[in-house]
């Protein structure tokens, strides 16, 4: 499971979460959030690896290109030395050389550009994601904390509830107790001299 499966799985625990009544808040399985959280744990990584691939291969892509240009530059000055006759034909093949050359160091710059430019593409895209797994991440966590301390909120509420209402019941034995209890019906009884 990815991580953003993950952060959609937290967000609908949350949302879906039960309200406890008369807080305000809501009630979350704290197994289950744990669960999640690992998950993140687990796959975080995984989700930065692929982002540290896309760097090498941009590395790559920028060291290939280099080599192709270095590769077309050395054929063209090996064409350059084999020609060395100075009659009309040297001179043309010199001259298609050296336009060779030329057309060589400008699409070695191309190359360069592009490849540069899909590179700072690449490191672009891979440190938004990253970004955005982080904003998500953190946000998720967020919203989940607070869900957490509202559910521990309407706890704590609803022991001093629980606590407040034994503590009447308590008091209101002792009174019922010491009230004589009488049948339906008759008189009480006179005290006899």
């Amino acid at each position: 499971m990815g991580v953003r499966d993950t952060l959609e799985k937290i967000e609908s625990m949350v949302a879906g979460a039960k309200n406890v009544p008369f807080t305000g808040r809501i009630m979350i399985n704290d197994n289950d959030l744990v669960h999640y959280v690992e998950e993140l744990r687990r796959d975080l990584p995984k989700e930065l690896e692929k982002a540290e691939v896309i760097m090498k291969q941009r590395d790559e892509i920028i060291a290939d290109a280099q080599r192709e240009a270095e590769r077309i530059r050395k054929r063209a000055r090996e064409y350059a030395t084999q020609i060395t006759d100075e009659n009309e034909i040297v001179v043309q093949a010199k001259e298609k050389a050296k336009v060779i050359l030329q057309q060589t160091q400008q699409r070695e710059n191309e190359i360069i550009a592009r490849t540069q430019a899909n590179a700072t593409q690449l490191q672009d895209d891979a440190d938004a994601y990253a970004n955005q797994v982080f904003d998500q991440l953190i946000a998720h966590v967020s919203s989940t904390f607070q869900g957490v301390q509202q559910a521990e909120g309407g706890l704590q509420q609803a022991l001093s509830v629980l606590q407040q209402a034994k503590a009447q019941m308590s008091q209101q034995r002792p009174k019922q107790a010491a009230a004589p209890q009488q049948p339906e019906g008759q008189a009480p009884a006179e005290p006899q001299e």
